[in-house]
């Protein structure tokens, strides 16, 4: 069995706006919102405060440390050389390698972290509930077992919604 949901379709950034405060003021759960751009008053009303941005930190510190080590040990200890009497373990040699590769290791190590957090591997499929949600339309997706149909519905209209569609989910075809 599937889960029921409401969503209400807005073109403009302002009266989802409209909809996600009167939605909030009347206690209405919000499911989730689907918009095209990052609309910060949503993102921090709905209490969802990404940790990816410290997981970069961390994924860049230990990096930097990794290669630091890989230079050090490759330059220093397995395969010394000395090349105009210079020192084998000059540090300014180290930088601008371990500065690239610390960011070339954020990078690829958070999208894997962000793609497996968000479950976009191949072959899981997510549901799309409505074909322009991140397109040009701002979506509020409500669970309809949590909510009160006819007083959501009402206050979508009163908010300029421009579709208002019920969604089933997880059924199978």
């Amino acid at each position: 069995m599937g889960s029921a949901y409401i969503l209400g379709v807005y073109a403009q950034e302002e009266s989802l706006l409209a909809a996600f405060r009167k939605l909030k003021e009347e206690k209405i759960e919000i499911a989730d919102v689907f918009m095209p751009f990052p609309v910060h008053e949503v993102l921090q009303n709905l209490g969802r405060k990404s940790r990816i941005t410290i997981v970069g930190w961390f994924f860049g510190f230990f990096s930097a440390l990794a290669v630091l080590a890989f230079l050090f040990y490759t330059a220093v200890i397995d395969w010394p050389l000395n090349y105009g009497g210079k020192p084998s373990n000059a540090f300014p040699s180290f930088l601008v390698v371990t500065i690239v590769l610390t960011i070339f290791s954020i990078t690829i190590l958070s999208l894997f972290t962000f793609s497996m957090r968000a479950g976009l591997w191949p072959g899981n499929e997510k549901p799309i509930f409505h074909e322009r949600a991140t397109d040009d339309s701002f979506v509020i997706l409500l669970d309809k077992t949590k909510v009160d149909t006819e007083r959501a519905i009402r206050i979508m209209k009163e908010t300029g919604a421009i579709e208002i569609t019920e969604k089933q989910t997880g059924q199978k075809a």
